[in-house]
């Protein structure tokens, strides 16, 4: 598994339109071989912005790297980086990527 994160330091303010953003996009993710899920997650407030993180799961490193040039990533990211939504950020979002190391679920009662 692979967990691909993108972290943004939102100016304060700016919260509730960097969330419409996201939850009116069109993520395009559901036609991508080897996605397992996303999530935008909402973190701790600083003095001037507000982190957040969008963190997907992609069954290996592999898969993640073949939807980053596909057709599906250039119509989910088209807005990306416009004045719009370029004016939300202190910064240019950071990347990180994990290769998955360990898993532990809920054992389930039989």
């Amino acid at each position: 598994m692979f967990i691909a994160m993108n972290r943004f330091q939102v100016k304060k303010g700016s919260e509730h339109d960097f969330e419409q953003v996201w939850l009116t996009r069109d993520t395009h993710l559901d036609q991508v071989p080897g996605f397992v899920e996303f999530h935008l997650v909402k973190g701790p407030e600083a003095e001037d912005h507000t982190l957040y993180a969008s963190h997907t799961v992609w069954r290996d490193r592999d898969a993640f790297e073949a939807w980053t040039k596909s057709e599906a990533f250039r119509k989910a990211h088209a807005r990306a980086g416009s004045e719009s939504t370029g004016s939300l950020y202190l910064a240019h979002p950071k990347f990180e990527g994990f290769e998955v190391r360990q898993t532990v679920k809920p054992q389930r009662a039989a």
